[in-house]
């Protein structure tokens, strides 16, 4: 009898440390050598790794000198994407989230999403899902002109009731079909990043929430279950991101209920706490804010984990996040993990920024400075167990 509860026990601790995670990182898809809208930003024709690249030419001897172990690759090149996937699938990360966007009624920086991972041969190992990144376009990437501080507003993030119509259609039609595209209990997955900018551009509350229930009723004609509607939380005194013209201030849960959002993450540790300081505290903070929204709001906080944060190439002067080692990083995970451990009843969602925030220091992807450390810190916390 006791050799058989041994057992038992040891099957029961096994299928525990087997529980698989959807560690999910947000794709910025600015590294593409084949877009023309992106010229008038970078014009050397490589997205924002020109950005990178140039940070020492424009700014001799500033501290941020860095270099991808990669080189400066083209995303939207399938055979480019095909080895990211392998590499971060081998890694614990599963799941890609696409920053999408969408000026001048159509879609914009896409090809890294439809020329690069959706023709990628081993796509199928990795799912995605979209990030809708309806903030305002301001001179931010442009670095030539940033420094003026101008502030003009070259596209606005906010749509009409007609453009949203149409993007939604598009997008259920080119992406939820897709066999790779994230569900959760099969609702796929749409992200808002800026819900004040939505609802500015519908013309209102009312109006948004209207659009947002047409938006599921188009999904379920679509033969999906319902929409998994995921809302982007902030907090209003803090915006360290620079381009953003606008933030969606800590809504009330009933408000965010009214709406018709089903569930919630950050995108990034700026829009919550100050990340000029060290990453330890930094954390502190937010271990502190994921049980605060646990508490406040009755619709699912999946945990979110930045990585840093120091977006000096294209400002010269930033706000910086210090000593976020890969091993610190690698305790943040495993505090996301015990957070969804202690919470079965969650989806098992982690999100992290990101795979490649180059220009705002906050990146996965392997460098001249910690190598593989990052992407190692996720297989540890994920694929090892450690």
């Amino acid at each position: 009898m006791l050799l058989c509860l041994a057992l038992l026990s040891v099957v029961m601790v096994a299928a525990k440390s087997q529980k698989t995670f959807d560690v999910a990182a947000y794709l910025y898809p600015a590294y593409a050598a084949d877009d023309p809208r992106l010229r008038p930003f970078w014009p050397l024709g490589l997205g924002e790794w020109e950005t990178v690249m140039t940070m020492q030419q424009r700014n001799p001897g500033h501290y941020w000198n860095r270099h991808p172990l990669w080189g400066y690759i083209n995303e939207a090149d399938p055979a480019v994407m095909e080895m990211e996937i392998e590499q971060a699938t081998s890694h614990g990360v599963n799941v890609f989230i696409f920053d999408w966007y969408w000026f001048d009624e159509r879609p914009f920086m896409e090809t890294t999403l439809t020329n690069g991972f959706l023709k990628a041969k081993n796509r199928d190992k990795m799912r995605f899902y979209l990030m809708w990144a309806n903030h305002n376009v301001e001179n931010y990437w442009d670095t030539r002109i940033a420094h003026l501080g101008e502030k003009n507003i070259i596209w606005r993030g906010g749509v009409s009731r007609e453009a949203f119509e149409k993007m939604c259609r598009r997008n259920i039609e080119m992406f939820f079909q897709q066999p790779n595209y994230y569900k959760i209990d099969g609702k796929p997955v749409f992200m808002i990043y800026e819900v004040s900018t939505f609802i500015e551009g519908l013309g209102g509350v009312e109006e948004a929430t209207d659009a947002l229930r047409w938006f599921r009723s188009e999904v379920k004609k679509a033969g999906f279950p319902d929409l998994e509607l995921q809302f982007t939380m902030w907090s209003p005194q803090f915006n360290y991101s620079g381009f953003d013209a606008a933030k969606t201030d800590r809504p009330r849960d009933t408000f965010i209920r009214k709406l018709g959002f089903n569930s919630m993450s950050h995108y990034q540790f700026c829009h919550f706490t100050n990340v000029d300081d060290d990453y330890s505290a930094i954390l502190e903070k937010a271990y502190m804010e994921w049980e605060n929204l646990d508490k406040e709001f009755t619709i699912p906080y999946y945990p979110h984990v930045s990585i840093g944060w120091d977006n000096s190439p294209r400002t010269k002067k930033s706000a910086v996040t210090r000593n976020n080692t890969p091993e610190r990083f690698a305790e943040a995970l495993r505090k996301a993990k015990a957070y969804l451990e202690a919470r079965p009843h969650l989806h098992p969602l982690i999100t992290i920024n990101s795979w490649n925030e180059w220009t705002e220091t906050s990146y996965l992807q392997p460098d001249d400075v910690y190598g593989y450390g990052y992407l190692d810190a996720v297989k540890k916390v994920f694929v090892d167990g450690e």
